[in-house]
């Protein structure tokens, strides 16, 4: 149960859209000047270093984030980037003042550094690792601003979260990203998001999910747009494929039921997504693909509904 290590995935393509998505999202929730309800259901480690052994035993974050970073590095002053993803490097820079690339902030992270003093983050981790080094980035981040609004709670965020809607303020973004490690997990995340809807219909509800030869992974994306679709709430759908890089072992690695090149796509499902996402994401993601394509079959969507 607790085998999967984010250390190890952190700043890949998945994280990539994952993030700049979320920070989007949040940014247009800001702009009223009501508190918000923010939680993180799956919340990792808070925080990566990408020279450590875990990321560099991947490479995952040199072929996204890093490949990104570089791509907007060579960028041409006459061809300004997308305003998604000009606000994504922008706060990777500010954990990264020295232009180096060498922290990548989990979700966690970024939430806490665009926390107002009218919100609330709740953050769940049950890793007993994770959970520990998350505890201590939040103690760094309450010392360097004391903000008593960042609660950590070692527990199940799919339990959790039913005590938590709807909130005071009746607003509210909650970020829902397992691992996937358990296949049991799919069944979770669709159960999870129709008890919300049911609490709190007018929460911006964030899953992410892997696209793999998986069928309760295929059957993911359909369950959630139903639950929208039944709850008559709009509702995005983002993916992002990478492509797939030549593997002389890639037989082998299919006939295992392994995905063939590690993963190459991974999608989004916002339910009651800001207006203005659609419309950055279709911006930003030939950006984001342009500087991640790895190899043949790639390709990104956006889809939406009003509702």
């Amino acid at each position: 149960m607790f085998s999967y290590r984010h250390a190890f995935h952190a700043g890949n393509h998945a994280d990539v859209l994952k993030h700049m998505a979320l920070l989007a999202t949040l940014r247009h929730l800001h702009t009223k000047e009501g508190g918000l309800r923010l939680v993180d259901t799956h919340a990792g480690a808070g925080l990566y270093r990408l020279d450590h052994e875990q990321a560099r035993t991947s490479g995952e974050a040199a072929h996204g984030v890093g490949a990104l970073w570089d791509a907007a590095t060579r960028a041409s002053a006459a061809a300004p980037l997308p305003d998604a993803v000009q606000d994504y490097l922008g706060c990777l820079r500010s954990f990264n003042p020295d232009g180096t690339l060498l922290h990548y902030p989990g979700s966690p992270a970024l939430l806490q550094a665009l926390l107002r003093p009218q919100d609330r983050l709740t953050l769940f981790e049950l890793h007993p690792t994770d959970g520990r080094l998350l505890d201590r980035a939040v103690r760094a981040w309450r010392q360097r601003t004391p903000h008593p609004a960042i609660e950590l709670r070692r527990d199940n965020g799919f339990d959790g979260l039913r005590a938590l809607l709807p909130p005071p303020t009746r607003r509210g973004l909650v970020l829902i990203d397992p691992s996937y490690e358990l296949k049991t997990d799919y069944a979770c995340v669709a159960a999870t998001v129709a008890d919300a809807l049911a609490r709190f219909a007018v929460g911006c509800y964030l899953v992410w999910y892997p696209v793999i030869g998986r069928t309760e992974a295929h059957q993911l994306p359909r369950r959630l747009r139903a639950l929208a679709q039944r709850a008559q709430r709009p509702w995005l759908q983002a993916e992002l494929n990478v492509g797939a890089r030549p593997d002389p072992q890639a037989k082998a690695t299919a006939a295992r039921g392994r995905p063939v090149g590690g993963l190459r796509a991974s999608g989004l499902f916002v339910i009651n997504p800001p207006y203005t996402l659609a419309a950055q994401l279709r911006a930003a993601l030939p950006w984001v693909l342009a500087a991640l394509r790895q190899g043949t079959g790639a390709d990104w969507r956006v889809a939406t509904h009003e509702g």
